[in-house]
């Protein structure tokens, strides 16, 4: 304790301190308890610091009294713990398979790019009937006709046809489109009403009818 207590004297002498200056002493020990008297200069972090203001060069036997405060330690890196392992796998979950896309309508065209719908055709049979056709000379084909006495036998009675054309006349252009239309409604009954070996046949023909109606100036 001798010796210690002679170190700030030993300071204060070499510093040539007045007898009315002021002289802040700190007392450092470090974590391993080594001991540092220091002149007005703080204890290192991580040091325990005692400090003493003197007025002047101690003169008296008392001893000198010193303020214990303890510097804040140095902060040190602490590497972070490593999460528990899971004694699990994780679970695999499989993606779900996306639905098919819709396919992208047609797109549509322009009215000004548009054209007007094909030349189309009233036909008249020779019993008054009356078709639609885009054929304005449809061939000849054999109307039946009852026949009663034909032969030596009176009372006979047989079945003959005559070969007759269909009477066709060209639609004005500006009725052209109200009888494409009339066209595609008869088509789509005959589908839905007509016999199922020609069910094929009658639904390329509304596919056909329907893409003129669409694709010309009909299709407003």
């Amino acid at each position: 304790m001798r010796v210690w207590w002679s170190l700030p004297v030993l300071l204060l002498a070499s510093a040539g301190v007045a007898a009315q200056g002021k002289v802040t002493i700190y007392r450092c020990t470090d974590a391993l308890g080594q001991l540092t008297v220091q002149n007005d200069t703080p204890c290192p972090k991580g040091s325990l610091q005692e400090k003493r203001v003197i007025e002047s060069a101690p003169s008296s036997s008392a001893p000198p009294t010193f303020i214990t405060s303890p510097v804040a330690p140095i902060p040190q890196a602490n590497p972070s713990p490593h999460p528990p392992v899971s004694s699990q796998l994780p679970s695999v979950t499989k993606p779900l398979a996306r639905p098919a896309a819709p396919k992208p309508p047609a797109p549509a065209i322009a009215y000004a790019d548009r054209l007007p719908p094909p030349v189309l055709f009233e036909c008249r049979t020779y019993d008054n009937g009356r078709y639609l056709s885009d054929d304005g000379n449809p061939p000849q084909r054999c109307a039946p006709l009852q026949t009663t006495g034909l032969g030596t036998n009176a009372s006979g009675a047989g079945v003959a046809c005559q070969m007759v054309t269909d009477q066709c006349q060209r639609i004005p252009d500006q009725s052209l489109c109200e009888n494409w239309k009339q066209r595609l409604r008869e088509a789509e009954s005959a589908l839905r009403f007509g016999r199922s070996e020609s069910r094929d046949a009658s639904q390329a023909e509304v596919a056909r009818i329907q893409r003129i109606v669409t694709e010309s100036t009909c299709g407003r």
